[in-house]
């Protein structure tokens, strides 16, 4: 029986027996754990296990105007094992990474989490809120430059 003519039979079916396999198979989909997932734990606000650099910083005014009371700053940030960089947003500050050593798991709104290796480079826009959290055995280094107004 092709697609086309299942398809057909379950328009021409009884609309409580339609109703039944749609609850069935949602309930399936629970069950096996497509979906959202009910009680997610909360992203944590705040960084531990987390070791900055002091930051040099490059006042970019004189390159161009639109860059008047901003910054381009350079940190290297070692994170320990289990240690985690709590949730922060770059809407005022897009910067670009590179993982030096380490892994590191990334995680976005909407159920994004991403695995970052040694050797990965990554960016973060405007529109990007995330955490990361060092699940290895061994502390992870990054190098960070990021463009933020002065303080």
């Amino acid at each position: 029986m092709s697609y086309h003519s299942l398809f057909q039979r379950s328009l021409n079916m009884n609309p409580q027996r339609r109703t039944g396999i749609a609850l069935w198979l949602g309930g399936m989909a629970l069950a096996l754990g497509i979906g959202t997932v009910v009680g997610e734990q909360a992203p944590p606000t705040e960084s531990k296990g987390v070791q900055i650099s002091p930051p040099e910083a490059l006042d970019l005014t004189p390159w161009a105007d639109d860059m008047k009371g901003r910054q381009l700053r350079i940190r290297k940030l070692t994170v320990e094992p289990g240690g985690v960089l709590g949730l922060h947003s770059h809407k005022d500050r897009p910067d670009a990474s590179y993982i030096v050593e380490g892994e590191l798991t990334e995680y976005r709104a909407g159920g994004y989490v991403r695995q970052r290796t040694a050797g990965m480079l990554g960016t973060s826009g405007k529109d990007v809120t995330h955490w990361l959290e060092n699940k290895g055995t061994t502390p992870a280094v990054l190098i960070v430059v990021d463009v933020l107004k002065q303080p």
